[in-house]
């Protein structure tokens, strides 16, 4: 059975350095898995210039949704990292995603801040952009993710990924042949 593994946070959290990861591991493991980064969909549909309003965001996200969706039921599973911090989405993505597994990562400001690798806060802060998602944009962090990762100095993406893969073999669980590496969650805030 496919998944779909759906890794939000905010803008420089570590979502595409996550599910490269991820992917690769699966891969490793035999898996046929596909990665769907927010800013690569972007460009490939032609919308690096689309405004970035919520209702424009919530639309994008959707549509990011369906091709997921439409990408699992042929038996691959889809690791999508993007932003999409609505609860419009993670409620339809509950309902209609096969073996839907959410991985949230919540990471202050000011080390998003710090990051910033797009530049992006920066901009907002010199005034020369709006619609930033955690700033002038509203956004919903999610409910009951499967996993939730609060950052914490010290904290790999090799570790990131060991709790996921843990969390994502107990999720899929009963039965399931080649499990991966095992995980010491006491490091992580998750729920």
């Amino acid at each position: 059975m496919s998944h779909v593994i759906w890794i939000t946070g905010l803008s420089a959290a570590g979502k595409t350095t996550l599910a490269k990861a991820v992917t690769a591991q699966l891969r490793v493991g035999g898996e046929s898995a596909i990665m769907l980064d927010g800013d690569d969909l972007r460009d490939a549909f032609g919308l690096t210039q689309k405004a970035h309003t919520r209702e424009a965001r919530l639309d994008l996200a959707f549509q990011y949704c369906r091709l997921a969706r439409m990408i699992a039921r042929q038996g691959v599973t889809v690791v999508v990292g993007t932003v999409a911090l609505f609860k419009e989405v993670h409620e339809w993505n509950r309902r209609h995603l096969p073996g839907y597994f959410e991985v949230y990562l919540q990471v202050p400001l000011a080390e998003l801040r710090r990051r910033d690798p797009k530049g992006l806060y920066h901009r907002f802060d010199a005034g020369e952009i709006a619609n930033v998602a955690g700033l002038d944009l509203p956004v919903d962090e999610p409910v009951s993710p499967h996993v939730k990762i609060t950052y914490q100095d010290g904290l790999t993406v090799e570790k990131e990924l060991e709790l996921v893969l843990q969390k994502l073999d107990e999720h899929r669980s009963l039965g399931r042949v080649g499990s991966h590496r095992s995980a010491t969650p006491s490091t992580f805030h998750e729920s």
